[in-house]
């Protein structure tokens, strides 16, 4: 049996251990800087609110991840059920999301519950720009750079 609730702040170094365990799963562990330890909360949904221009509001989701040894229980349709529950409350239009192209079990989990793969279906790639090149488009300007005020 298992209970889908809002993450607390004690929830944390289980968070935090799953998105290692997430990591890990889908090789890529180097990236992870957070740290912490423990054992009782087995999955996670982490999300949040994102606007599309043509669409209005949606929800994005960062991750979805059941531990390993406790997947095909209904844990993780739970937890996107409660997302999806989430964004039809806050009138949502649409649940974004992005799956590593090797993650084939993820992948097949998505598309029985109704997921478009857009990539596919529309073309639309995801691109990323990392600190470096956030620092080289804003002119050289680090975090810790003042602000220029505007003209």
């Amino acid at each position: 049996m298992f209970t889908v609730r809002e993450a607390r702040p004690e929830d944390s170094e289980h968070i935090v251990r799953m998105i290692k365990e997430l990591a890990e799963y889908e090789k890529l562990a180097h990236q992870v800087i957070q740290t912490a330890e423990g054992h009782t909360v087995v999955g996670y949904a982490l999300y949040f609110f994102s606007y599309v221009g043509w669409k209005g509001r949606t929800v994005y989701l960062e991750d979805l991840y059941v531990m390993e040894e406790l997947r095909g229980k209904g844990i993780g349709s739970a937890l996107l059920r409660k997302v999806a529950e989430i964004a039809l409350q806050n009138k949502c239009s649409l649940l974004n999301f992005v799956v590593l192209n090797t993650n084939f079990p993820s992948i097949d989990f998505y598309q029985a519950k109704g997921a478009v793969d857009l990539t596919k279906s529309e073309g639309w790639h995801l691109f990323r720009l990392g600190q470096e090149q956030l620092e080289k488009l804003a002119g050289g300007k680090g975090q810790n750079a003042p602000a220029s005020p505007s003209p």
